[in-house]
């Protein structure tokens, strides 16, 4: 990337913004076509407005569109997923094992089959726990295992900017106030599907395989 510190923090303002605007344009699409409860109660809401506008080859277009977009985000999960156990592996908080790299390919082949086998291993369970809504389900459990690292991630921020000698190229816009609300948001949002009855039960399930993690890495740590 030509210019990083310039470029980098455009495309990604300007690349989110984008995103918002997409969205919001095709829930006023949704909303234009069908009625709010049936958007509610609809788990694949724009193959089913495309079906209501154009009949069944629109729900079959939509529903391919929707699956080609699916292998775009599994692509990038599937480059960036497996370097965190290659990563952990090579600090010594993995199994070494993790942190071999393909002599021909020179990819965490291991590492890699190892987010694989926990991609299916939660298709199958959620397939069977929740039958139709597996996809839904799983959805809400990848963003509510994820989102308490973002907003670890963002907190980060205020720790490093104590540390003498930091001093990086791009610095955070609107700080120290933007990671405030972000956190907040998130806090807000992990207490809400605590909250709504439907979705406590995974909310805790997911949470407390989260936390899980802590005594493990202790106890590593400890033994070590």
């Amino acid at each position: 990337m030509v210019n990083a510190e310039r470029n980098l923090p455009k495309a990604i303002i300007y690349g989110t913004v984008l995103v918002i605007v997409v969205y919001v344009l095709a829930n006023v699409g949704y909303l234009a076509v069908l009625d709010v409860k049936t958007i509610a109660n609809s788990p694949i809401i724009a193959a089913d407005t495309m079906s209501n506008l154009v009949g069944n080859w629109g729900f079959t277009f939509i529903s391919i569109i929707v699956m080609i977009s699916t292998f775009g985000t599994l692509n990038g999960t599937l480059l960036t997923s497996p370097r965190v156990f290659y990563a952990l592996a090579e600090d010594g908080m993995f199994p070494s094992i993790f942190a071999k790299v393909h002599p021909k390919f020179r990819t965490p082949y291991f590492s890699i089959m190892l987010a694989a086998s926990l991609g299916i291993t939660y298709v199958i369970l959620a397939s069977l726990l929740s039958g139709s809504k597996a996809f839904t389900s799983l959805t809400d459990a990848f963003v509510i295992g994820i989102l308490p690292f973002y907003a670890l991630a963002v907190g980060a921020v205020y720790v490093l900017r104590r540390r003498s000698g930091y001093s990086p190229t791009v610095r955070t816009p609107g700080y120290p106030v933007t990671p405030v609300v972000f956190i907040a948001i998130s806090i807000l949002l992990l207490l809400n599907s605590i909250v709504d009855s439907s979705t406590r039960v995974p909310t805790l399930i997911t949470l407390g395989l989260v936390v899980a993690g802590f005594p493990v890495y202790a106890l590593k740590f400890k033994s070590g």
